[in-house]
């Protein structure tokens, strides 16, 4: 009994020291300490003026814990606190009129939250809103389950710094296929590349001159191509209107004048942003060349699409110089394709063709097969007419073809053989399909290759020749319905041994196409 009393007094000893030793350790609790927050600045070079797109870093230090992420905002851009957990990010901030000055305010988060997701954040008498979290089910609220940050002490005293941010000038370059040719007519197509280091959306204007800068025509800011077409050729003082990305519909309200034609011209662009501040006007072309602007002769355009050296030029100027008379002689122009490339061929070849009512277009047996697919129909529905005389070689490493591509620009419905006719020799003759019609007989003065026969479509019922004494199906010229539209599968140039060549593009534009000079 004796023992057993003096092991409830010790009991009742310890338990008395041990409720004094807890109460001596809580009395003596270190609270929470907030976070500290730094901007990282590497030299003072880094406050002076900065370009308005610049990356800011930072970073946090907790005593007691753990930096979790960062609150930031821009002030006097947005009221807006954001978190992240990055220590560093590039801005984009917009700029004025003038140099301005931004300061940016940045608090490191600790990570001792209360252990449940709160609507509400409050921090220097500020309310943040919700604590972030991942948006898992996408409905744009918190729902339980969901990851988020338990937003625990935020710095009460951030980080801070103010950033002078001056507006630099944008730049302007010509796109590498902008190379204009040493001679062309008055349409052109041109594109650039304007960048600014405060952003490209910095840039509100781009201003284009003809010859002349001191006053370019204002086009908006994100433009970066445009085609210019001349007017009126014939205007006193002609003018060019400008196509927005060579787009037909989208023809500018103000026009470029002091265009020289018969004369060398230069094309200037600059670019301009929200400042006020300015590239320098970039000129096409260069001092080193000229681009010679040539006001077209009349309404007939003669297309030499033969490869360079190799050309009948001679032969079909001293046709058109005399045929019908010599009512065209100095009254059409000739357009070499092989020599004098456009740049963005796709939109200015097109408009090049719509300066004329009437064209001419002869090749060897490999034509420039995309600008007929690209082109031809649609001069034809803007009421000009068109001739061709070419071959169609057979496919090849270098040129391709398949009936669906003259499908692309010529009315027929198939081809008379699948395989062209390897040579047509010497004085081998072309006669009228039809014996009643004044179309001449043809004679070859030399051997042809590639000789194909087409089944012209119900657009081209009228056939003009057919092959003499040779068993190919089908036929070698044809007219469409609308008399727009003549084709002959031979090159004309070989074929005037009997002199009638005249006499059949004569025939064709003088009467089918009822062309006047």
């Amino acid at each position: 009994m004796k023992n057993q009393k003096y092991f409830l007094i010790l009991l009742v000893l310890l338990i008395i020291a041990l409720t004094n030793c807890s109460e001596d350790f809580n009395d003596d609790k270190i609270p929470n300490q907030s976070p500290k927050t730094y901007l990282f600045l590497k030299t003072e070079h880094d406050i002076s003026q900065q370009r308005s797109r610049l990356r800011v870093h930072w970073w946090g230090d907790d005593p007691d814990g753990l930096v979790i992420g960062y609150y930031f905002r821009w002030v006097g851009v947005s009221n807006e606190w954001t978190f992240t957990t990055k220590n560093d990010s590039v801005f984009s901030l917009p700029i004025g009129t003038q140099d301005t000055t931004y300061n940016f305010v940045v608090a490191a988060v600790d990570n001792g939250g209360n252990g449940v997701y709160d609507y509400n954040v409050m921090w220097n008498s500020i309310n943040l809103g919700p604590e972030p979290f991942i948006d898992s089910d996408g409905n744009g609220v918190y729902t339980p389950g969901e990851k988020f940050w338990d937003i625990g002490l935020i710095d009460p005293n951030p980080a801070s710094q103010v950033f002078p941010i001056k507006n630099t000038s944008p730049t302007i370059e010509w796109t590498k296929v902008t190379i204009l040719p040493v001679t062309s007519f008055p349409v052109m197509t041109v594109g650039w590349a304007a960048d600014d280091l405060d952003g490209i959306e910095t840039i509100t204007k781009i201003n284009v001159a003809l010859n002349d800068t001191n006053n370019p025509v204002v086009l908006n800011g994100n433009v970066s191509l445009v085609t210019l077409r001349v007017k009126d050729v014939n205007a006193t003082n002609p003018t060019m209107e400008i196509l927005i990305n060579g787009n037909e519909s989208s023809v500018w309200g103000q026009e470029l004048e002091n265009l020289k034609l018969d004369d060398n011209n230069v094309i200037y662009v600059q670019a301009q942003d929200i400042s006020g501040a300015k590239s320098e006007f970039i000129r096409i072309p260069d001092t080193n060349s000229n681009w010679y602007v040539k006001k077209p002769k009349g309404k007939f355009l003669v297309i030499d699409d033969y490869p360079s050296g190799t050309t009948p030029q001679n032969f079909y100027k001293n046709v058109f110089d005399t045929v019908n008379g010599g009512v065209l002689l100095n009254k059409y122009d000739v357009f070499d394709i092989e020599n004098s490339p456009l740049p963005y061929s796709s939109i200015t070849f097109y408009e090049t063709m719509k300066l004329f009512d009437y064209i001419f277009w002869y090749s060897d047996s490999k034509p420039t097969i995309d600008m007929l697919s690209a082109n031809v129909q649609k001069y034809i529905t803007q009421k000009g007419k068109i001739a061709f005389s070419t071959t169609f070689q057979r496919t090849t490493s270098d040129f391709t073809f398949d009936v669906s591509i003259a499908q692309s620009f010529l009315p027929i419905d198939a081809l008379g053989e699948e395989s062209p006719l390897d040579f047509m020799f010497s004085n081998a003759f072309c006669v009228p399909s039809d014996t009643n019609d004044t179309y001449p007989q043809l004679r070859t003065s030399v051997t042809i290759g590639f000789v194909r026969t087409y089944i012209p479509s119900t657009l081209a019922t009228k056939r003009i020749y057919e092959l003499s004494s040779i068993q190919k199906t089908g036929n070698i010229a044809f007219i469409d319905n609308s008399k727009s539209l003549f084709f002959v599968g031979l090159p004309l140039h070989n074929c005037n041994g009997n002199g009638n060549v005249g006499q059949l593009l004569r025939k064709v534009f003088f009467e089918e196409f009822n062309m006047t000079p």
